[in-house]
């Protein structure tokens, strides 16, 4: 990856056995696996490894040239210090404005635009997930087909809202979590709540007046909250419930039925991108594509968020190098600080974020893992940082901070206002989200063929020799503004592959 590197990666399908000769003239001491390092020299006991011309880990042996490096001969560096950063010190030549680029988006009432024209039912605690599970099944057999325009209608099931610690000071994080996504680009500003009665996240908490701008588009007043309470008198039996779900969200999708996709420019995307099923080429394929493509959507005025706190703390000086000014450092280091107390509490630390999967992967550790992760951004200067659970409302290259977690992470940017998903695997996962479209990109050509009706782009023909970094980037970027659209689903879509929302709780839970 760098010329300064000690070790590569076996790109050939299947691994490389020993005795092969490499094109530098070592030869395999070791059959290596494919996405799995190889010493390109000595390595003596103590000696550095480097890859992306970062120190990844120390060896704890000595390693000869040709040798399989992996997890078990490395001793892991320590933290970078969140001290004595690089504070907003890199000034790249400012990128050439990409202009002439559009989708055809929803247009809401805020200034935002949808990529889908979706009804979301909020629920305030997990309790009436199966009432409204059930009004929903019946909401898409009885009622969608009446309003063709309208593309779904999705329950937002947590596991949040009774028996947590509510007044605690980190439940905000959980409530403007599901305040936010319930305020989500695709949902088109039509905002309905099922609430059970007794639950501790009341719908005046989760919704307070004035948080949020419902106007009556008749009379443009603020409009009240639209909540079904289960507990509520008025409800005798089962159906009961049920159908007053069905009444109020027959209101709420003949709104939805009237809008129109217009042509918008490509500056309205709000693009989440994250990786997860990782391993030893998503640094090398899928996130250096994802990475130009970043670019080109910085360039044309879009908004762009990369996040996973624990994938990118070992490559924070670099973060901060890329600040585009003072105070988003800070607030990166902020972010940085409060993150490693999180862990610090549970008596873990960083390295507890890579998996079995990765490891099969090629990747030893979460030094090495950070390095691959952090090029999905790039190399805009980050224009700000989002806390978790907040939205964000500035355009440029953004670092919504979250957890690593797949679906906790994509939670948070639906959160943030994404209205595009864009996720990159190289072990494979069948993730996907109801709320918005997920294109999947493949690392691998193995992976791309094997899941051939799961993955939308792969970026694994980099490593073939079939395809550059900037042509899939290019080739992401075009399939984007498509699926905006509406002109092309995803495979995730096709398959109507969802996982659940999870909401992120760091206060204790009761």
């Amino acid at each position: 990856m760098h010329p300064a590197d000690n070790v590569a990666i076996v790109a050939n399908d299947g691994g490389l056995p020993a005795g092969t000769r490499l094109p530098g003239g070592q030869v395999l001491v070791d059959k290596v696996p494919q996405a799995h390092k190889v010493a390109l020299e000595d390595i003596p006991e103590g000696g550095a490894v480097r890859r992306y011309n970062v120190v990844i880990g120390y060896a704890l042996k000595f390693i000869a040239a040709g040798s399989w490096v992996h997890e078990r001969l490395l001793q892991m560096p320590d933290a970078r210090a969140l001290d004595g950063l690089p504070i907003a010190t890199a000034k790249p030549t400012p990128m050439e404005p990409l202009a002439g680029y559009t989708f055809e988006g929803y247009r809401n009432a805020d200034g935002s635009v949808g990529t889908r024209n979706i009804l979301a039912i909020t629920q305030t605690v997990q309790c009436v997930a199966g009432v409204t599970d059930f009004a929903v099944q019946r909401i898409k057999a009885e009622l969608l087909p009446k309003y063709p325009n309208v593309d779904d209608v999705v329950a937002l099931e947590h596991g949040y809202g009774c028996g947590v610690a509510i007044d605690a000071p980190d439940a905000a994080v959980p409530i403007r979590t599901l305040r936010n996504i319930s305020l989500n680009p695709n949902f088109g500003g039509e905002v309905m709540v099922v609430s059970l009665g007794c639950e501790k996240l009341q719908p005046e908490r989760l919704m307070p007046p004035g948080a949020i701008a419902l106007v009556d588009q008749r009379t443009l007043q603020e409009a009240p909250l639209d909540v079904v309470c289960l507990q509520d008198e008025a409800h005798v039996g089962f159906m009961s419930m049920v159908d007053s779900i069905l009444r109020q969200a027959d209101e709420h999708l003949k709104r939805l039925n009237a809008r129109r996709r217009e042509t918008v420019p490509a500056s309205e995307l709000v693009v989440g991108v994250q990786c997860g099923g990782s391993d030893a080429f998503s640094g090398v394929t899928a996130n250096p594509a994802v990475g130009f493509c970043t670019d080109l959507l910085v360039r044309a005025g879009a908004t762009v968020m990369f996040s996973e706190v624990t994938e990118v703390r070992d490559g924070i000086d670099q973060l901060t190098a890329r600040a585009a000014t003072p105070e988003v450092a800070q607030a990166l280091i902020d972010q940085m600080v409060w993150y490693d107390a999180y862990l610090a509490r549970g008596r873990v630390d960083r390295s507890a974020n890579t998996t079995p999967g990765n490891k099969k992967g090629g990747l030893s550790n979460i030094v090495e893992k950070a390095m691959g992760s952090i090029v999905k951004s790039g190399s805009a200067p980050i224009a700000g940082v989002v806390a978790p659970g907040e939205k964000a409302v500035q355009k440029g290259l953004i670092y919504a901070a979250t957890p690593a977690s797949d679906f906790i992470c994509g939670t948070l940017q639906l959160a943030a206002g994404m209205n595009l998903h864009v996720f990159t695997t190289g072990r494979g996962t069948p993730y996907g989200l109801a709320q918005v479209p997920v294109i999947k990109v493949a690392t691998r050509s193995d992976l791309a063929r094997r899941w051939h009706d799961l993955m939308d782009v792969n970026a694994g023909r980099i490593a073939d020799g079939q395809a550059t970094i900037e042509e899939v980037g290019w080739e992401l970027f075009h399939l984007m503004l498509d699926v905006a659209s509406g002109r092309k689903k995803t495979w995730a879509e096709h398959w109507k592959l969802a996982n659940q929302l999870v909401l992120f709780n760091p206060a204790p839970v009761t």
